[in-house]
């Protein structure tokens, strides 16, 4: 089985394990509420996908009674080619590190025309009772590990927070009825729209392969008066983002209400 390498935004990931027995997978068609104007799936309709397939796989290894809630601390989601509307969707899932209370989830999206995003999520296993991070059963973890060799894993933040002072923008973002979820906040994958509306803004980003990672910090609530500071990081001050970055921008969004920070964005060439 292959480790993944490299340190932070510059990491690569774990390559798919093909023909692997505990590579979980569903297909479903691309529908016209996942895609953008040009016909591409977005991001925001890409983590939904990811979101979905986590719990069909959960159902599926039967854990979803045992270990029903798990929050997302960061995802990363590469865009390698853009997935066209009308296609089929082809989504893999499988294991690349794991801990007592935590793991990394990898899905890989294959259209059949060529187009894919590649993606890993660091979930954490959540207590019913305390709310904070339980252990993973040894037999669950036994089956997540037949994909990977790392069972240590650590949680290290990849992100920091920028400036209201120094942001080159702020723009408000309202929080609606339909952002929140069952857990009372904005859903995950409402975080990847903002990055859809400062694509839409920036399409220049689109004109090679992406990679975008949000990482939370505390959840965005209905009536939060929520704000995103973007900050504009230039080539050759961009080695603190990880392993190889020292050559491309960054540009980061921060998720703010008032003094508090919520999540963090980054975008990057890949």
């Amino acid at each position: 089985m292959s480790e993944q390498s490299g340190s932070g935004l510059g990491k690569t990931l774990m390559p798919v394990p093909e023909g692997h027995p505990d590579v979980f997978e569903r297909s479903w068609p691309l529908r016209v509420a996942d895609i953008d104007r040009t016909g591409r799936l977005r991001f925001d309709a890409a983590c939904r996908h990811i979101q979905d397939i986590g719990s069909d796989h959960l159902r599926e290894l039967g854990y979803e009674a045992t270990h029903p809630l798990w929050i997302v601390r960061r995802t990363m989601i590469d865009l390698i080619a853009p997935i066209d509307f009308t296609d089929t969707l082809r989504v893999r899932r499988w294991c690349s590190g794991t801990s007592t209370r935590w793991c990394e989830m990898r899905v890989r999206i294959d259209g059949r025309k060529g187009g894919r995003m590649e993606s890993e999520a660091f979930w954490l296993n959540i207590s019913r009772e305390t709310q904070g991070p339980a252990r993973i059963s040894d037999d669950f973890l036994a089956g997540l590990r037949r994909t990977t060799d790392v069972d240590r894993l650590r949680w290290k933040s990849y992100l920091s927070a920028g400036a209201r002072e120094d942001a080159v923008e702020v723009r408000p973002y309202p929080v609606r009825v339909s952002d929140i979820d069952l857990f009372d906040h904005m859903n995950n994958s409402v975080y990847w729209s903002v990055v859809e509306d400062h694509l839409y803004r920036h399409p220049e980003l689109l004109e090679r392969p992406l990679r975008v990672v949000i990482e939370h910090d505390a959840a965005v609530a209905l009536g939060d008066d929520l704000e995103i500071l973007t900050h504009v990081h230039e080539p050759g001050s961009t080695d603190r983002f990880g392993d190889g970055l020292g050559d491309r921008p960054v540009k980061t969004l921060t998720y703010v209400v008032g003094a508090d920070v919520k999540a963090i964005a980054a975008l990057l060439p890949l």
